[in-house]
């Protein structure tokens, strides 16, 4: 089944909605952006949804931020992932004390041997923390959330290797053909179930009954979870 994450939750109301639509992550975003929470309300969110029958795992979005700072919050607010969107390195990443979703960003320029060149070599690095990487689109001056696609195509034979998640420009009109075309892992949406810039329940429902409905067509071809589980919490 391919994992949903919905990206850039900023409220509790619009988090417990969420988890009852069915969405396996959550995200929030710490770093400077309009979607950006404060710790605060990261654990009140966070509060919220432990009590939820579909209680969806939590990842917090960092860019460049200082590693104990990064723990310090996800400490405090009790998130399960920490996901990395900037410049950080391998190095940086065995500093998190969470399991780390790393973001690679895609050029319009790059090859799959490219990609899967750079991915075996997080991988390596990586290979004694729990990890998952995010692939998105690359744009000039911004860290994610650029409401841009990349080609697919670029990914579908590297998904087979690694679980990976697709993110950039995603929404309930294009997300069943991201799968058919890549199976990954997991996909990310933000800014595609958002209406002026403020995240509509209607959109967000459909996009994950998209994603079902396309796993109920496609799981003969796609391996479930391909390996790699999400299950517990903080860390585990």
């Amino acid at each position: 089944m391919t994992k949903v994450k919905i990206c850039g939750i900023k409220d509790r109301v619009c988090a417990l909605a969420t988890a009852k639509a069915g969405a396996d992550l959550i995200g929030l975003v710490f770093a400077p952006s309009k979607r950006q929470v404060t710790a605060a309300q990261a654990k009140e969110i966070v509060d919220a949804v432990r009590g939820c029958t579909n209680t969806p795992l939590v990842v917090g979005v960092f860019v460049n931020e200082k590693a104990s700072e990064v723990n310090k919050i996800a400490e405090f607010c009790g998130l399960d992932w920490v996901q990395l969107s900037g410049d950080e390195s391998w190095e940086y990443c065995h500093e998190i004390e969470r399991p780390v979703i790393k973001a690679i960003r895609i050029g319009q320029h790059q090859n799959s041997a490219k990609i899967l060149h750079e991915l075996e070599f997080w991988t390596e690095q990586l290979s004694e923390k729990a990890h998952l990487f995010l692939l998105d689109s690359e744009a000039k001056d911004m860290y994610g959330g650029t409401g841009t696609t990349f080609d697919w195509r670029l990914v579908s034979t590297l998904t087979k290797k690694s679980p990976l998640i697709v993110a950039g420009g995603l929404s309930p009109d294009n997300v069943a053909e991201a799968i058919r075309v890549a199976s990954p892992w997991g996909v990310d949406v933000s800014s595609g179930v958002e209406i002026d810039g403020v995240k509509d329940i209607a959109k967000i429902e459909a996009f994950i009954t998209v994603v079902r409905s396309i796993d109920g067509i496609m799981s003969p071809l796609m391996g479930e979870g391909k390996g790699v589980s999400v299950e517990g919490r903080e860390g585990k």
